[in-house]
């Protein structure tokens, strides 16, 4: 039988959301200027008035923005190193572990970038699939390659990543309505399965 088991990652496999984490990781003092100045965005956010993407991308570019690919993939190398396993919810750890991995494929598909995202995948086996950081001769523009994952377009890009494979059933776990199109597409849609 085979089967391919679709993860959101925030909320769904660990107790935080990564991004405020990460961040405050990569630089903490520039993190709270920032979250400060930001703070009337999100308050925007809240009230559905401004765009999740556009937001994002201008908080996470006014602390990762100019920074060099290597620095950057040193601090996600040393963020995972300090935070797993114990962000990962136990009983979604003890899952994914017991996957058989014969006839399986597994993805992690997440509105977070792929920048601090790449070595929580690789630990779980998983291909990754996520908002994308664009760099420019080794340097972090700023922006995005292509649309934040999130919604409707985590469905678009699990469509392009399988391309034209059949599964004989497709498992979905997510834990918010960014998730809703990937767990309703799915066989079987498992909402806040590991809480």
């Amino acid at each position: 039988m085979k089967k391919l088991y679709c993860f959101d990652f925030d909320g769904t496999l660990t107790y935080k959301d990564t991004m405020f984490m990460y961040l405050k990781f990569y630089d903490s003092t520039k993190f709270r200027i920032q979250f400060l100045r930001h703070v009337p965005l999100f308050i925007l956010l809240k009230l559905k008035l401004a765009e999740t993407e556009k937001v994002k991308k201008s908080f996470i570019g006014s602390i990762l923005k100019g920074q060099t690919q290597e620095k950057i993939e040193l601090k996600s190398k040393q963020f995972f190193e300090h935070h797993y396993p114990k962000i990962v919810r136990e009983n979604a750890l003890d899952f994914i572990q017991n996957i058989d991995r014969n006839n399986t494929q597994s993805l992690l598909v997440t509105a977070s970038l792929d920048i601090w995202v790449k070595p929580f995948a690789e630990e779980l086996k998983m291909q990754l699939v996520s908002t994308r950081a664009e760099f420019k001769n080794g340097i972090f523009t700023g922006n995005f390659i292509g649309k934040n994952c999130n919604g409707k377009e985590k469905l678009v890009r699990i469509k392009a990543e399988i391309h034209d494979s059949k599964y004989d059933k497709i498992i979905a776990f997510g834990d918010t309505s960014g998730d809703r199109q990937m767990l309703k597409w799915a066989n079987e849609g498992h909402y806040q399965f590991f809480h």
